[in-house]
């Protein structure tokens, strides 16, 4: 029998290799934020309008691509249990299969970005709002693929445990963000000061600038997984069935950002203002929530890796581990947006209106944050070990069957506007984080199975 000191060892190397893994993911996760960041800096210094049409603008761009960069984590366990079980085929079959449902998925993603308009004025947005709103999406629509693209190729040296170029490549894409905004936003450097469509173009080519340059810095390690195409990559059924053990991560993905998005248009109902404090609140919010995520990522990456060598005690270490990590984060970003709404508010707007509903909104993010934390180490977790569908089905029932029926009553019924609308994010995401760790502890406990999606249906 193992000695006490054996498990508490191994326990503390697999937090070591998990937090040696998740810095440089945090850190790009921080700095993709960051970007959205400084975008609604300088746009909340246009005016109001302008923060609520980019606010309303990301929302509707950000759907689609949500929906497939979660089909696209996929390759979390595809790439890692190769990795792990040294089956090189599987993962350049990943790769470049993750290529080309990226480049698809971008092009139907245009059918739902050019009625942007009408649907936006259906759903009963500020009449002022819309026509910015709808001009920003349509600047960024060429911003798809090689958003889609960068996550493809990020993914991939991420799962190879090679995020240097990602690192290198996010601190590079903030500074041309910074400038091309500031430049096609409020018309600097000689540039036309195109306001609300300039910060769309701005993140259009930023995303051409990252995709081309993580392509460089990583092709040591890219390249031989894409050349040459291999004509396997290409077998329609492995790719339906990529698709279909992507497409309940893409659910999910948007079934938590559907919530969101949701309570932000019905933030739409209450004026310009609240929208405009409502995105500075989440903003900053999701600011902070980069680092579990990054967190989420290297779990997967570490489970993944885990199940490909068919070791279940090292999956439960790095699982456990990342709950640990996850956790002790939001504690402290919680603490943050408690103490000081107002001073991270008033680093946004100087209007009185948006600073007073953003300071408002941000000290109940302080609570479903602990929440938030937890669910998504769990989601990356159960992604490592294959597990795609149940938190699908667990986002639908903790968001959209507790959450929101909580917002409602809250902001509508009783009353409360934005603020018991944000409650319902308590509610929701406590829901989920509770069943997705009750349903994690259930599959760790029954052994792991490698995920393969060449092998006949």
């Amino acid at each position: 029998m193992l000695p006490a000191a054996a498990p508490r060892a191994a326990f503390l190397a697999s937090l070591r290799a998990l937090i040696a893994l998740a810095l440089p993911i945090a850190g790009v996760s921080v700095g993709m934020m960051l970007m959205g960041v400084v975008e609604t800096l300088i746009v909340g210094h246009v005016s109001p309008v302008a923060l609520a049409a980019v606010a309303l603008g990301h929302l509707y761009f950000f759907v689609v691509l949500v929906f497939g960069t979660g089909v696209l984590s996929t390759l979390d366990p595809l790439i890692a249990q190769g990795l792990g079980a040294n089956d090189q085929s599987q993962v350049t079959l990943a790769v470049q299969r993750g290529v080309l449902i990226s480049l698809a998925l971008s092009a139907a993603a245009v059918l739902f970005y050019l009625p942007a308009g009408a649907v936006l004025r259906w759903l009963g947005q500020p009449i002022e709002v819309v026509p910015a709103a709808e001009a920003f999406v349509h600047a960024s629509i060429a911003g798809a693929p090689p958003f889609l693209l960068y996550f493809v190729f990020g993914r991939s040296l991420n799962a190879m445990q090679r995020p240097r170029a990602v690192v290198v490549t996010v601190v590079a894409a903030n500074v041309v963000n910074a400038l091309l905004c500031a430049a096609l936003t409020l018309g600097w450097y000689g540039m036309p000061r195109l306001g609300v469509v300039g910060a769309a173009w701005s993140g259009t080519l930023s995303r051409w600038f990252m995709a081309g340059t993580l392509l460089w810095l990583g092709r040591r390690e890219l390249l031989p997984r894409l050349k040459p195409f291999r004509s396997e990559s290409t077998d329609l059924r492995a790719l339906w069935r990529m698709f279909t053990l992507g497409a309940p991560l893409g659910a999910t993905a948007m079934l938590e950002f559907g919530i969101f998005a949701t309570i932000a248009l019905m933030v739409g109902r209450f004026g310009t203002v609240a929208v405009a404090g409502h995105q500075v609140a989440i903003n900053i919010t999701s600011f902070t929530f980069m680092v579990p995520m990054g967190i989420s990522g290297a779990t997967s990456v570490l489970v993944g890796q885990a199940v490909g060598r068919d070791d279940l005690s090292a999956a439960r270490r790095a699982a456990g581990a990342g709950l640990a990590l996850g956790t002790c984060c939001m504690l402290a970003t919680s603490a943050l947006y408690v103490l000081m709404p107002r001073q991270l508010s008033g680093l946004y707007t100087p209007d009185p209106g948006v600073l007073a509903m953003a300071a408002s909104l941000l000290p109940i993010s302080g609570v479903f944050q602990l929440f938030d934390g937890a669910q998504v180490v769990c989601v990356g977790a159960l992604r490592g070990l294959g597990d795609t569908r149940a938190p699908m089905w667990i986002n639908m029932i903790g968001f959209w069957a507790f959450g929101m029926p909580i917002s409602l009553l809250l902001g509508f019924r009783l009353g409360l506007g934005p603020v018991g609308l944000w409650w319902g994010f308590v509610g929701g995401l406590g829901a989920v984080a509770v069943l997705l760790m009750l349903r994690l502890r259930s599959r760790l406990e029954r052994g792991v199975v490698r995920v393969r999606v060449d092998e006949q249906a």
